[in-house]
Parts: structure tokens; C-alpha cells; sequence
């Protein structure tokens, strides 16, 4: 059959970016679309496997590759204009608009979805605020087009004939705003790229982009107050607000390859994640690399981390301390907890939670469900087709 897969934006090599990657090494015959793509060609042949995407008219706008984030109230329209109706299969891996490509009743349409569109709905009143947008003409201008998105995207709900969850908790929120059942089907987390090291060095580690949702500022902070070495290993728009408040204890290494990034994660004491995240990539590889998580306990952490609170006893199995507030004081109170008790990790059962979540195990789950499912509505329609031809048939009789 013809097979198309359709991404949001490929901008940077990232966790969506991943699983699409991922999803490439099960099927090689995919046609890709695209609202933007940017990626190296490097990354390109790793994603895409040779074949060149095609990309949406805002590619070619004014700053379309850099700024096409500033062109969101045409992310409906420039999605809408793929022609996909030569494809028996299309795979949608969605966080914004991917999910409303149109279709018609002879395609199969599975969304693969990351999360509904954050900004619009869960992180609305928080990006609003963070972006200086809670006021002014500016402000009314966003509040406006999100609108609308939220208005536009409810009504594209029933375009996915099936939707699967990359975590129980975006599962959650698609039955919140969709109506829709998900089945969860975890990323794909390249751990055989990481490693144990029989040496721990007295420093903690936090891996993510420099964005505010990301908590970094937080963490920065808390270790600020203290004389405990931390390591930020990102890059991102709050670099320089990050930096300007880091003490001399704090290192920010900026981006790193993933040799070197492996390198710093698996000689860490522990690793710190402040943010509230839907999957979380980062927290598994560093389970990957044997390092315990210091974690916000909301979102994705909850699945892939069996973690304790400072109220709890460490007990066998536990990969990590579980913090219940955003705060330095509640962030500080975990750290100090993980440290009376750190010998009770023990890096080879972390790393054996880290496997839980493997590039192989996806791969296997995915095909599965995807033939499962192309099975079934394959079924679905052949039996509509008879139901149809004996309806004809008793008529024209």
C-alpha cells in the first residue's frame, strides 16, 4: 500500500523527531509531509532515509524556516493543503496540527500523538504570561488566534480514525479534550547508546532546551543557594537568563553530541528535572546511564521513574526521589533526602527501568498495533462492502 507519515516541523532532532526516525526503520516506503523542515543533511538521510520531504508554503514565507513559529494562525490552512488522497495509510505524529490533514473514508488515518497543542490548551495562561502576551494589542492578537486554534483543532478530532499516546498522562488529556480513547505506546529511547561507569563524580546533571517550561531557571537557582556542582548540558532561548543567574558552582556546557553528553550523564551523582513533561527522554537516559532522577512528580516521570518521596522509605527498586513542588525549597528538600539515602540506588537495577522504554521495544509495539489496527478497519470496510453490494443487489432485484 502507499504509505504517508506527516510531522508537524522538523526543525531540530528531537524526541518527535525521534520516533518518526524510529517508525522509518520498521517501513522504508514512506512519502513525508511537513510544515517546515530544516534539518541537516545528515539528519535528513538518518530520518528520512533518502527520501526528501515535501513542505508546506510556509517554508517559503518571509523567515519561514527560522520564524515559522510567527506564522501559527496559518498552521490549519498550510496543513490542510497536502493532497494525501493517493495514500491507503497515513501516520500523523502530532503536537500541534499534524493530526488535521484531511482524509477521506477510504484511508486509514492513526495519529501518533505527543500531545495535544500545549500552548493553546494545558500551558495557555502560562505562555500567555511567559511571553509577555497576558496584555496589550499584541496580547488580544495571540489570545485571538489561539482561539480560533482551539476552535479549529476540536473540530479536526474525528479526522484520526485511531489515536495512540506516547504516555498515559497525554492519554489522559486527550480524553480531557477530545473525547477520544488512546492507546499508550512509550517513544522510543535509544539506550543502547548509554552506559553504566563504575565511577561517580560529586556533581549533579540536568539535560534539556533552554525554555521556560523546561525549569531550568529553577534549578539554577536552587543550586545557587547551595555550594553543590551542577552541570546544564542545553541550549535555548533563556541561555543568557540562566547564565546571568548561575553561581560559580554551576557549569553550562551548552549542546553536546551524544557521545559527550553520555560522557558527563554517567559519572553524575543524580539527575535533576524540574519540568512537567508529557514523555521525558532525557530522565530515561540517564536511568540508562545507572544515575538516579531527582524529579517533579507530575507527568511522564511518573511512568518511567519508580521513584520515592522524602516522606517514603528508599526501598529495593526505587531509580529515583520525587520532589511534589515547583519550588527551591521542595527541589532542595529532595536533594538533601537523596543524599542521606544515596547508597540505596543501585545503578544496575536503574539501568534495567531505563530498558523498559528501548528503540527495539517501540519498534515491536508500534508495527504490532499499526498492522493490528490497518487489520481491523481493512475488515471493517470489506464488510461494508458486502452490506453495500447485498443492499444494491436486493434493490435492483
Amino acid at each position: 500500500m502507499k504509505k504517508a507519515l506527516i510531522h508537524d516541523w522538523y526543525t531540530q532532532y528531537r524526541g518527535g523527531e525521534r520516533c518518526v526516525a524510529s517508525i522509518t526503520d520498521i517501513w522504508k516506503d514512506f512519502d513525508y509531509y511537513t510544515l517546515v523542515n530544516t534539518l541537516s543533511e545528515d539528519e535528513k538521510q538518518f530520518v528520512f532515509k533518502g527520501v526528501e520531504p515535501t513542505t508546506s508554503f510556509i517554508q517559503r514565507l518571509p523567515f519561514g524556516k527560522k520564524k515559522y513559529r510567527s506564522y501559527l494562525p496559518l498552521f490549519p490552512l498550510a496543513i490542510e493543503q497536502f493532497d494525501l488522497s493517493d495514500y491507503e495509510l497515513i501516520i500523523s505524529s502530532s503536537s500541534c496540527v499534524a493530526k488535521g490533514v484531511i482524509t477521506n473514508h477510504n484511508q486509514l488515518h492513526i495519529c501518533y500523538m505527543h500531545s495535544p497543542v500545549r500552548y493553546a490548551w494545558d500551558l495557555y495562561h502560562q505562555y500567555l504570561k511567559e511571553s509577555g502576551l497576558n496584555r496589550g494589542l499584541k496580547g488580544f492578537a495571540a489570545k485571538y488566534f489561539l482561539h480560533r486554534l482551539r476552535i479549529w483543532d476540536v473540530a479536526t478530532v474525528n479526522r484520526p480514525d485511531f489515536y495512540i499516546a506516547n504516555s498515559k498522562y497525554v492519554a489522559n488529556r486527550i480524553r480531557k479534550i477530545y473525547n477520544k480513547e488512546a492507546k499508550v505506546i512509550y517513544p522510543p529511547v535509544e539506550t543502547t547508546k548509554f552506559e553504566i561507569s563504575s565511577e561517580t563524580s560529586n556533581y549533579y546533571v540536568t539535560c534539556s532546551s533552554l525554555v521556560p517550561y523546561k525549569k531550568i531557571d529553577l534549578i539554577a537557582k536552587a543550586f545557587s543557594n547551595t555550594d553543590k556542582r551542577l552541570i546544564i548540558i542545553g541550549d535555548g532561548p533563556d541561555y543568557k537568563k540562566i547564565k546571568k543567574i548561575s553561581k560559580p558552582n554551576i557549569e553550562m556546557k551548552g549542546y553536546l553530541s551524544t557521545k559527550d553528553k553520555k560522557d558527563v550523564l554517567k559519572k553524575a551523582r543524580a539527575f535533576v528535572f524540574a519540568a512537567e513533561e508529557d514523555f521525558g527522554i532525557a530522565p530515561i537516559e540517564a536511568q540508562a546511564c545507572g544515575v538516579p532522577v531527582i524529579a517533579f512528580a507530575k507527568g511522564g516521570v511518573l511512568e518511567t521513574i519508580k521513584g520515592c518521596f522524602i516522606t517514603d522509605n528508599v526501598i529495593e527498586g526505587n531509580t529515583g526521589v520525587f520532589f511534589k513542588e515547583q519550588t527551591i525549597d521542595s527541589l532542595l528538600g529532595a536533594i538533601e533526602f537523596f543524599e542521606r539515602h544515596e547508597r540505596s540506588f543501585d545503578k544496575q537495577t536503574i539501568r534495567k527501568q531505563a530498558e523498559l522504554f528501548s528503540k527495539e521495544r517501540f519498534e515491536k509495539e508500534f508495527k504490532k498495533t499499526i498492522e493490528k489496527l490497518y487489520d481491523r478497519w481493512r475488515n471493517r470496510m470489506d464488510d461494508n462492502s458486502l452490506i453495500r453490494e447485498s443492499h444494491e443487489k436486493s434493490v435492483y432485484e
